[in-house]
Parts: C-alpha cells; sequence; structure tokens
C-alpha cells in the first residue's frame, strides 16, 4: 500500500473548514429514478457535507423517537468529505451503536489497509459512539464471526446505512458474481472479483493487484436494503460509469447498486465528476 498517496487524498477530500454551524448546501441539480432519489452537488466537499447533514438529521429523528440509534459504515476513500463533516455534526454520539459493510480477511485490524482501523482514524476515534461492533476479518473461526455478527445485527436493526458505490457498481462487497437480491444471509464471506480487487489498487491501499487480499465478509444486499434510510455518497470520475449504469440500466446483480432504485428512502449523492454521464430524465 501507499499510505502517503491515501494521507494526500486525504488532505483533498477532507476539507478541515466549515463546523457544526456550516451552511446547508443544496444539489445543483435533484431528481428521481425510480424511488431512488438522485442529488449532485457542486464539489465534493459540497457532497460530503450536504451527506453529513442528512445522516445528522436521521439519526436525531431515531434517537428522539427511541433514545438510539443503529448505522452501517463504508471505509473507503471515496467516504473521507463525507466522514469529516460528520465529525463536525452535533450528533449525540453515545446513543449511537456503528456497525461497517465489510472486512478482508487475510489482514489484521493494525493492517494500513484494514477497515476497522481506517474508521478509527478517521471517525470513530474522533466521535467515541457508544457502542461499535466491528467484524473480525482475521477471526480464527469466521463462520462463528458470521453468527456473532448476524446476531448483533438483528438485535440492532438498522436507522441509517452509509453506503459508496465501487467501480463494478457494487455495494460493500457485494460483487455482481455473488451479488443476491434475495440472499438469505445477513452476513457472509465472498471472494473479491477482479474489478473490486484493481479497485483497491486504485484507491491506494495496495500496491500492486497481486497485493490485493482475495476474499471478505460483507454485509448482503439484503442486509443493506433493511436499513430505513440509505445515503449512497459517491464521488469521483472512477464511478462516473458505475453511476451510470445503476441509474439507467435494468435492476439486476451485474450492477449490484441498481436494488437501490428500489428502497423507499434511499438517497444517491454525486459531485459533477461521478454524476458526468448522468441525465434526469422521466423514469
Amino acid at each position: 500500500m501507499n499510505e502517503t498517496s491515501v494521507r494526500a487524498r486525504a488532505s483533498r477530500e477532507d476539507p478541515r473548514a466549515g463546523s457544526a454551524g456550516s451552511p446547508e448546501v443544496g444539489p445543483t441539480r435533484s431528481f428521481r429514478r425510480d424511488a431512488l432519489r438522485v442529488e449532485v452537488y457542486g464539489s465534493p466537499a459540497e457532497l460530503g457535507e450536504a451527506a453529513a447533514a442528512g445522516v445528522e438529521k436521521w439519526l436525531a429523528s431515531a434517537i428522539a423517537s427511541r433514545g438510539e440509534a443503529n448505522l452501517v459504515f463504508a471505509a473507503a476513500v471515496s467516504q473521507l468529505s463525507f466522514l469529516g463533516a460528520l465529525r463536525r455534526k452535533a450528533i449525540d454520539w453515545a446513543r449511537v451503536t456503528v456497525f461497517h459493510l465489510d472486512e478482508y480477511t487475510e489482514l489484521p485490524e493494525d493492517h494500513p489497509a484494514s477497515f476497522r482501523r481506517f474508521l478509527r482514524e478517521h471517525l470513530l476515534d474522533a466521535v467515541q459512539p457508544g457502542c461499535v461492533h466491528l467484524m473480525r476479518g482475521d477471526a480464527d473461526d469466521l463462520q462463528g464471526e458470521i453468527e456473532r455478527y448476524k446476531s448483533l445485527l438483528r438485535a440492532h436493526p438498522l436507522d441509517v446505512a452509509c453506503i459508496g458505490i465501487g467501480e463494478n457498481g457494487h455495494i460493500a462487497f457485494n460483487d455482481p458474481p455473488v451479488a443476491d437480491f434475495n440472499d438469505p444471509l445477513l452476513v457472509k464471506e465472498v471472494e473479491l472479483d477482479d474489478a473490486c480487487r484493481l479497485q483497491q489498487v486504485h484507491d491506494g491501499w495496495f500496491s500492486s493487484f497481486d497485493e490485493t487480499p482475495r476474499r471478505a465478509l460483507t454485509l448482503t444486499v439484503p442486509a443493506i436494503m433493511s436499513s430505513r434510510v440509505i445515503s449512497c455518497v459517491v464521488p469521483g470520475e472512477r464511478k462516473a460509469d458505475a453511476v451510470h449504469d445503476t441509474l439507467n440500466g435494468p435492476i439486476i446483480t451485474a450492477c449490484p447498486a441498481s436494488i437501490l432504485r428500489r428502497h423507499h428512502n434511499a438517497t444517491l449523492l454525486l459531485d459533477p465528476a461521478s454524476g458526468a454521464r448522468v441525465r434526469a430524465r422521466s423514469p
């Protein structure tokens, strides 16, 4: 992994300007594709701020109604602007239980590319949620770990899922070959496809394709779709084709993110680069 390149990208996508009182930003355009709301913002920073404001609102609503909130995070460099903005929000983190979407099975928690480490460094250590449940991808008993995480998810139904879309259209590590819209499982072990592994090189986590892990644990598509709200943050030109296919192709597992068009309360947030191929049209 090129750790310097990841940190340099963080400085670009995670600007420190702004505060919990930052003015609300609006999209340059918005529309719906089936049930999915699509919003395009003027920059990655505005996209991150808007996503954080939405999550802040949804968490506050859950806490007001039940006294607690449950959410799940993606761990990727595409989420840096959003996570930076979220740290500045006035959220009652002591009442929040946090999960994450996926983790490699071949990496220890202290590895620079570990998603557990990523979330601790970019959010969790700063905000100190009331409870944090992270996937132990390096557990000796992976099936036991899957059962543990499944039980935790069932005990804490998700209020908000903060996700992204991969270059191959995946959500979490549900790559096209393993995605199942009717999966009976909540968590499973998967083999990562070549496009997914290559994205990890593009993101700066590994210096070559051969270094990337081949397998991971992931929340399934139904586990993500069970969340009351989905906030899908997708900046960057490398995601433009996947965004196009998500919105304009059929709803099929060849583009797993296309299923978001069937969620009753999901928002896809884009910047000019990721939304370059998007054209608002009537469904």
